[in-house]
């Protein structure tokens, strides 16, 4: 059964907040060069998060994707724009990926789903 997206934002910041505690140099460097890659350079922060993504669905990690997902969905890409990417890493990645590929949409149902709540009544 899928991680509700919840749960997922709650474990992330619980885990990186330990592992900052840790006060490693290397690892905060590491952490530093991963906020870094997504910042705006030649591409645009909104289209490495998209590069991001689809990244993470060909190494089949369901965090990454979940991680991914939410920034897209923050940053505004559309469903549709999501699915062709999604459908890049499915050529990539092969049949091995249809199972994160299944996460991927329920993620995506539950991302848009949160939003549709925050949504504000209409006056």
């Amino acid at each position: 059964m899928a991680r509700d997206i919840d749960t997922f934002r709650a474990y992330r910041q619980r885990m990186n907040d330990r592992i900052m505690e840790a006060d490693h140099l290397g690892i905060k460097r590491f952490f530093n060069l991963d906020t870094a890659a997504y910042r705006d350079g030649a591409l645009d922060g909104k289209t490495k998060e998209l590069l991001g993504l689809v990244a993470s669905a060909v190494l089949r990690c369901n965090d990454c994707i979940d991680y991914h997902l939410d920034q897209c969905v923050e940053i505004g890409w559309s469903d549709d724009e999501l699915y062709d990417a999604l459908n890049v890493a499915l050529v990539v990645g092969g049949s091995i990926v249809i199972p994160h590929l299944r996460h991927a949409f329920d993620t995506i149902d539950q991302l848009r789903e949160e939003t549709r709540e925050n949504v504000p009544p209409a006056e």
